[in-house]
């Protein structure tokens, strides 16, 4: 398809998405959310695709939000029928419904989307020494991706409490105790363990397993539906408010943030 962000590989049933943005650490643009969303798109309508794999170019997972972005886009969120809708929200449908086996290989440090997109996948596999962190209040914003919903179901509310409000980094053996991930591999091993998954899931009768993932994902879809509304309308109004921009600013001025004397928004 000619894509640069996201590159594709093809072994048998099995499709492998890298996200290619290495020198951001993967950290999403623009170009990125409509090429990751038409990537999963395209999966899901090609019969000849079982099962995705996503990874990380670069020793990179993803950074999350490309917060050079953050100030000048729109806010992120809203369905790909809504007028006017970012690419994020229109990846988010994508991923939200994607009806066949999605597998994770976290193969370096995994920040925002690149902790939330686990939720919605079926296996995910985290390289030992990896990183994972969800700065949503840090950055004065709120949680994306049905994380509010989502995050609490996985891996229960004191531990989500905990990766929400905290400022800290999630270690890769924390992640698989508390269930965020599948199983802990060493660095060297870790797309040989997820992709010996993705074939031996690519085996199965695939009209059978299609048909069980539809049924897993309508046991959370209302939910998941609800959840993206409420955050989506808070990601609007929190986008751009004083601590958002202080946040932001701070991050590029290599400084902490002060919230002290910030005007309520």
């Amino acid at each position: 398809m000619g894509r640069e962000t996201v590159l594709e590989a093809r072994a048998g049933f099995v499709l492998t998405l890298c996200l290619n943005r290495p020198a951001q650490k993967n950290a999403f643009n623009t170009v990125q959310w409509r090429e990751l969303r038409d990537a999963l798109r395209d999966a899901k309508s090609d019969d000849s695709v079982r099962v995705v794999l996503i990874t990380g170019a670069g020793g990179a997972f993803s950074a999350g939000q490309d917060l050079s972005e953050m100030a000048q886009a729109p806010a992120p969120g809203g369905s790909s029928a809504s007028s006017g809708s970012h690419p994020f929200g229109e990846f988010l449908d994508e991923l939200c419904a994607f009806d066949k086996p999605l597998i994770a290989a976290v193969n370096g440090v995994a920040v925002g989307i690149g902790l939330t997109i686990l939720l919605h996948c079926d296996f995910a596999y985290v390289a030992e020494g990896v990183r994972l962190r969800a700065p949503f209040v840090t950055l004065g914003v709120v949680p994306e991706a049905a994380a509010s919903h989502l995050l609490p179901f996985v891996v229960g509310w004191r531990n989500a409490i905990e990766l929400l409000y905290g400022d800290g980094w999630l270690s890769a053996e924390r992640a698989v105790q508390i269930g965020l991930a599948n199983q802990l591999c060493a660095p060297a091993e870790l797309m040989a363990v997820a992709t010996a998954k993705a074939a031996q899931i690519a085996a199965l009768p695939p009209e059978a397993l299609r048909h069980t993932k539809r049924l897993l994902l309508e046991t959370r879809d209302a939910e998941v539906r609800r959840a993206r509304a409420r955050e989506d309308a808070a990601f609007r109004v929190r986008v751009g408010s004083p601590e958002n921009i202080e946040a932001v600013r701070a991050f590029f001025e290599k400084r902490p943030p002060d919230f002290t004397k910030l005007a309520k928004g």
